[in-house]
């Protein structure tokens, strides 16, 4: 899953959702150092990603687009499902898309002390570019996946992805749907238990 549905599984929780979101630049025990709710976040990103990696649904989406771009496939689809999570945002949650992430934003700029270098580097475009609001359109997941591609040097040729989820639109939105309810569950019960 890309930062949308990593931030919004978190649930209601403000250190946990920012555990999950810069997790992926934190590597091995390096979690040890930060304070218990945050510590939660880099463990759930794990455990979602591990979820995710491993489910048949999500490996089903992948395989659509692994000939064409072979191991960038499983990191485009993290993206199509987060443009899912955006468009159909309203059947998950009652506070609007727009007001959601205005607000997370403004989290991470109020924490942005404990922040991970990274995600210091990262924020600027972020905020600036609007980032997990453009998800909810065509044109925002175009520029996500060309600014990506750029990353790659071109190598991953991800820009071009999106003639596979105009052409797959509604196999890769009934496929998120489906996926997403039990990634949901996994991460409420993770949560609750911990």
């Amino acid at each position: 899953m890309n930062f949308l549905a990593h931030i919004y599984l978190s649930d209601e929780n403000d250190m946990i959702k920012i555990g999950n979101f810069m997790a992926d630049g934190i590597r091995g025990n390096d979690y040890m150092n930060y304070p218990e709710e945050i510590k939660k976040g880099i463990l759930l990103h794990r455990e979602i990603d591990t979820f995710t990696d491993a489910h048949p649904i999500f490996r089903q989406s992948k395989h659509r687009l692994h000939e064409r771009y072979g191991h960038y496939s499983g990191v485009i689809i993290d993206i199509f499902y987060d443009h899912f999570l955006a468009k159909n945002w309203e059947a998950y949650s009652k506070v609007p898309l727009a007001e959601y992430v205005a607000n997370f934003y403004t989290l991470l700029d109020n924490n942005f002390n404990i922040l991970t270098t990274r995600t210091k580097k990262l924020l600027p475009s972020m905020v600036n570019q609007n980032w997990l609001l453009s998800y909810a359109t065509l044109e925002g997941i175009g520029t996500i996946l060309y600014q990506m591609d750029y990353r790659t040097k071109f190598k991953s040729k991800m820009q071009y992805s999106v003639e596979e989820l105009q052409i797959f639109y509604q196999e890769f939105e009934e496929e998120f749907t489906l996926y997403f309810e039990e990634v949901r569950k996994m991460s409420s019960e993770k949560l609750m238990n911990d």
